[in-house]
């Protein structure tokens, strides 16, 4: 399957990684190999895309990160969702839910 243009991300990188994060805590590189392999490559981040995000939603409060070590055993910084994160979450979800509603009413004529 074709991987998804750039121009479709916008918007949903919030939601990407808010959903990802609500499985447990990760650090940024785990993250972004996660979305790749749900999304069955379909989606890639960019890490100029991904940590100015991770750290505009640690400054939100949506996640908190702390320091530890990696399955590499490298130094790493891992987030995890706080509660507001989570509230996010499920707006966000909402707001796309409706959005792709919409879009299939529009794509379907109905």
């Amino acid at each position: 399957m074709e991987p998804v243009r750039n121009e479709l991300l916008q918007g949903t990188l919030d939601l990407l990684i808010l959903r990802t994060l609500a499985g447990g805590s990760l650090h940024g590189w785990d993250i972004a190999k996660r979305i790749a392999t749900v999304s069955k490559d379909r989606l890639s981040l960019k890490q100029g895309s991904l940590y100015p995000a991770l750290h505009r939603m640690e400054g939100r409060g949506w996640v908190e990160a702390e320091w530890g070590v990696s399955d590499a055993g490298r130094s790493a910084k891992f987030y995890r969702l706080t509660r507001a994160g989570r509230k996010q979450l499920e707006a966000e979800k909402e707001h796309w839910l409706s959005f792709v509603t919409a879009m299939t009413s529009v794509l379907e004529g109905t």
